[in-house]
């Protein structure tokens, strides 16, 4: 994006990419269909120590200006859901889009190209020593993401050379990241409903709320609501679930009590969840008995159990699945609106290395679209 924006400005641009292809993240992205946007970009959908940080950018490139260039290309999307903004066909289209328009604007790309040594010229720019020989540049953009995903080569490249130029890194850990469980009776639970999904469930920890499906798997949790509210968790925290967020339970269940005395509390959570998750719950949670054997303050007890569901993760599944990395490059010290290090002139980040990371559902894309147009505008 960076690369061919800036070749539009009659730059001369060269793409060291270290991988044997460009993209390999897009492709993965979005179940392979990419989530490349979403329509509803706003800054409160980015966690940063410097959260007013990513604005200038975001208002400059926005989600409107993205589809536009999807329009030229002939790509066809669909909404999914919350403004998440899909491929209808593979997410190949959207790197392909990228590719097309650097071939047009005659960007070169050099793979399977690493890159061994920066060094600042005397005169300004840099010297790059690499697998492919030596590049001299006048503007260095560092677009090389964060460490989520390392098989297909994320690395901490782009801290290290932040630090080289005196530049600070904030602690990096895994985001939008499935849980993992050791609590034994919560283990068995989540083995036993591995591949189980809960449609629309609140999912809160240290004041944010998510409102998305769970999913069980044999570790733990994952699913979009735990992997939102993962970027807001930390070690020790409790995490709390309302598996049924739309019902009004401590009104419901008396009113199903008073109307279906006879039937049993497992026959009517599996009218809400599957009839395996209900009776594992009732094993492990409450005794099944028919609705008139209850009283009010047990109805109670199943409504909190069920709306207010506690438990503190062991962990996440961490870089090894993490969608995106929390933290990185100290944003105070890069300049909003050129994404040029306020340190060493000539040099830019871009994307993932900068501490900016978004929600889930195409925000982390607008992010690097947006900061790579952001500074095309400026090397």
């Amino acid at each position: 994006m960076c690369a061919f924006q800036a070749a539009m400005r009659g730059r001369r641009v060269q793409v060291l990419e270290h991988a044997n292809k460009a993209g390999k993240k897009i492709l993965m992205s979005g179940g392979g269909r990419c989530n490349f946007t979403n329509l509803y970009v706003e800054s409160g959908n980015f966690l940063s120590a410097n959260p007013h940080f990513c604005k200038s950018a975001l208002a400059r490139f926005t989600q409107w200006d993205f589809l536009e260039l999807v329009g030229k290309h002939g790509v066809a999307y669909h909404e999914k859901k919350l403004g998440q903004l899909f491929c209808d066909g593979k997410s190949s289209d959207i790197l392909d889009l990228l590719l097309n328009e650097c071939r047009e604007a005659d960007v070169q790309i050099h793979l399977d190209t690493s890159v061994e040594t920066i060094a600042p010229c005397d005169g300004g720019g840099y010297r790059l020593t690499t697998s492919m020989g030596e590049f001299v540049c006048q503007s260095l953009v560092i677009a090389t993401g964060g460490l989520s995903i390392p098989t297909l080569g994320a690395s901490g490249f782009g801290y290290q050379i932040a630090r080289q130029f005196g530049h600070s890194v904030l602690p990096t850990r895994a985001g939008l990241v499935p849980f993992t469980l050791t609590d034994p009776q919560l283990k068995q639970l989540c083995t036993e409903l591995s591949g189980t999904s809960v449609e629309d469930c609140r999912v809160s920890c240290n004041g944010q709320s998510f409102v998305e499906n769970i999913l069980f798997t044999h570790r733990g949790l994952s699913g979009p609501a735990i992997l939102q509210i993962s970027s807001y968790w930390q070690p020790g925290d409790r995490v709390e679930i309302d598996l049924l967020p739309h019902l009004e339970l401590p009104e419901w269940l008396p009113e199903q009590q008073r109307e279906r005395p006879n039937t049993e509390l497992k026959t009517l959570l599996g009218e809400l969840f599957t009839k395996k998750m209900a009776g594992l719950l009732c094993e492990q949670w409450f005794v099944s008995k028919p609705l008139k054997q209850y009283t009010p303050s047990e109805l109670n007890a199943i409504a909190e159990q069920l709306q207010a569901w506690q438990l503190v993760p062991a962990g996440t599944e961490g870089y090894r699945t993490a969608e995106v990395t929390l933290g990185g490059l100290d944003t105070r010290e890069v300049s909003s609106k050129t994404m040029e290090s306020l340190k060493a002139p000539g040099l830019y980040f871009i994307g993932e290395v900068l501490d900016v990371s978004g929600h889930l559902g195409g925000f982390n894309f607008q992010w690097a679209w947006a900061s790579a147009y952001a500074a095309a505008q400026y090397v």
